[in-house]
Order: structure tokens, then sequence, then C-alpha cells
């Protein structure tokens, strides 16, 4: 299956770089957590039936639950929105975290909203300022796809057959449940050698928060879980998990939505596992 959100740092040109550190065989009658679900290429892709996925990001978090409980009424109003799209109808229902009306907002509104802003949105971002306001330009697409009917039914089926439970907490909370041959999969806010993070929450994440994942991937792999970590290729990630514990593969991946432009394009990074 396929995203349904455009997301920073998403995986689907790495699948193959990840999927080949993890045995499939081996997660039969396991659980697989997703403490940094963003887009979800990673779980959609990998279509088990066990999983755990999580965000900090309860937007985005809002989306997933409404794709599983609401499908046929999250498209009628993409579709409203498709109907209604412009450059000042774009910036009108980007205003409702600035004028108070996002307060009004039921929570299947509140996905579409989300949906829409992040399709239409410049470069795919979702990113807020220090407020928690989505502050990301209308992008300049000739036809964008709103809507995404037949992705959205495909991924609210998924959900609903299967073991998926989806929260929003803080990661190391996350996977607390997580037990001896169990997948974890991190995927966090990347790190960049300047030492900074992209901004999808107000909270942000720093490399006191990498040092913190650094320590529950390590008292994962204590009790018999799996580990896989991405993150970009730069000299603070490589020494934090100079560990005999893990392996660093390091790869290319092609990045086409990020927050500076110098940084799209071809980028080094490393596939982490233990």
């Amino acid at each position: 299956m396929e995203p349904i959100m455009k997301w920073a740092g998403g995986k689907r040109q790495l699948l193959n770089d990840i999927e080949s550190v993890i045995n499939i065989n081996d997660l039969a009658g396991h659980r697989v957590y997703e403490p940094f679900v963003g887009g979800g290429a990673f779980f959609l892709d990998l279509e088990h039936d066990n999983v755990l996925i999580n965000d900090i990001n309860k937007e985005l978090i809002n989306v997933y639950l409404q794709v599983r409980d609401n499908p046929h009424q999250l498209i009628r109003i993409l579709n409203e929105h498709n109907i209604n799209h412009s450059h000042d109808y774009y910036y009108e229902i980007r205003n409702y975290d600035r004028n108070g009306r996002i307060e009004n907002l039921s929570k299947i509104e509140l996905a579409a909203r989300t949906l829409y802003l992040n399709r239409v949105c410049y470069n795919g971002l979702y990113r807020v300022n220090s407020n928690g306001q989505f502050n990301v330009p209308l992008g300049r697409y000739v036809n964008p796809e709103i809507v995404s009917e037949n992705k959205i039914l495909d991924i609210s089926n998924y959900l609903n057959v299967n073991r998926i439970d989806i929260t929003s907490t803080d990661f190391a909370q996350a996977v607390q449940g997580a037990i001896a041959g169990d997948l974890v999969y991190f995927d966090p806010p990347y790190d960049y050698e300047d030492g900074g993070f992209t901004s999808y929450t107000s909270d942000g994440f720093s490399r006191d928060d990498l040092r913190r994942l650094k320590g529950v991937c390590d008292e994962l792999i204590k009790i018999g879980c799996k580990v896989v970590i991405s993150n970009n290729d730069t000299s603070f990630v490589n020494s934090l998990f100079d560990d005999k514990k893990y392996t660093i593969n390091h790869v290319f991946a092609k990045r086409m939505i990020n927050c500076k432009g110098q940084r799209r394009n071809s980028v080094k990074e490393v596939i982490i596992y233990g």
C-alpha cells in the first residue's frame, strides 16, 4: 500500500534497504512497533498483521484514526476541499489555527484539513512554528491529488482487519510493551551536521532526544527485540551508534521533500540495526 501523506524523510526510497536487514519470516507471531510513523511508508509496505504505530504529532495520528474509522466521510470532505481549492482558499484553511476556527472543527474535519494542507502545500512539508501554527506556503501544483480515494479505502481496510494499535505519545512510552522477538523501527526527525532538526511539532527534537533514543534501543536489544534506526549520515549519529551492538549501513536516498532546498536531492543516510 502507498501512503496518503507526503512526509519529510519518508521512507519509500529506502524500503528495500530497511527490509534487507529484517527477516520477514521471523516476524510471524510478533509485533512491529513504529514510534515515529510519519507518512507510514514502512508499515504500509510491510502490511504486517500486528503493528503499533505512534507519533507525537497528534494531528497526524488523528488522520490515521479517521482513515480507520470514518473513511467515506473523510473522502466527502476532501472532495469539498478539492472543489474549492484555490490560492485564497488554501490560506483561509491554513489560518484556522491562527483565528481560532480550528477549535470548532470536528475530528474528521480536522483530519481533512491536515490532509488537504499536506497535499497542496509547498514541497509536501508538515512544519509548525513555536506557537504550533502550520506555516508552510502554498505549493506550485498544476493538478494536485487531494482526495486519494482508493488509497484511503485500502488503508482503512488494512487498519480494520488487522491488529493495528494507533497511539500518540513519547517514543519511549510507545515501545514499553515490546517483548523478545518484536521489531522496533525508529525513524526520528533527522540530525544534520549543523545540529538542526526539522520542526514537525512545536516541541522539536534535539540531540539529547537522540541520545535518549539510543538508550531505549540498548534496552530493547537487551530484552531480545530487533531494532532498526534510520537517520542522516552525520558524524554525531555515527559516533552515537559506534557500539558493538549495532551495525551501520551507509546508503543513498533521493530527498525531494525537505524544509531546506539545499538538503533535497541525493543524500547519504544510515540504516542502523541491532
